[in-house]
């Protein structure tokens, strides 16, 4: 039994990609750091706009909150759309990638007949290769709004400004 365990443990390990392996090496550091940027919604919880770690920027969930009004942004599927990759694509830009450099998204529907729409608003945000997607209708979404977004995108070099 216990040979079992360790050579499902094994097979786990050994199958998990090189740059997610070395996170569990010992002594193993993982540089974090938040991002934060006044073209997209502050966060209203003990979260983060985005983090920038190990290669990769983790984007938290978007709702199409306007960043200027602090109001939801349009009542169609296409405005909230709109407003939600805006939303992304200032955090991405603040952070030094962009949505070429997306590689995995998650969309949240409040109603997945809205699906079809808002797939068209998506597609204008992105360029070919697509990001990898999962999408779900969901019971509810923060302020009963009709979508939510979440991404994650490879993060160039940290680039230190110059000071002069």
């Amino acid at each position: 039994m216990k040979r079992r365990k360790f050579l499902l443990l094994l097979g786990i390990f050994s199958s998990l990609p090189s740059r997610l392996w070395s996170m569990f090496k010992p002594g193993r550091t993982i540089m974090k750091k938040a991002i934060q940027t006044d073209r997209a919604p502050r966060a209203i919880g003990p979260y983060s706009q985005a983090i920038r770690a190990n290669g990769f920027i983790f984007v938290s969930g978007q709702i199409p909150l306007d960043p200027a009004r602090g109001e939801i942004a349009g009542a169609t599927i296409e405005e909230q759309t709109h407003q939600v990759l805006k939303n992304i694509q200032a955090i991405l830009e603040a952070a030094g990638s962009s949505m070429a450099e997306v590689v995995k998204a998650t969309v949240y529907l409040a109603d997945m007949n809205d699906f079809a729409k808002m797939n068209a608003i998506y597609a204008q945000y992105f360029p070919e290769p697509f990001p990898a997607r999962a999408a779900f209708q969901v019971a509810r979404l923060p302020r009963d709004v009709k979508v939510e977004i979440e991404v994650m995108a490879a993060a160039g070099p940290e680039v230190t400004p110059v000071v002069k």
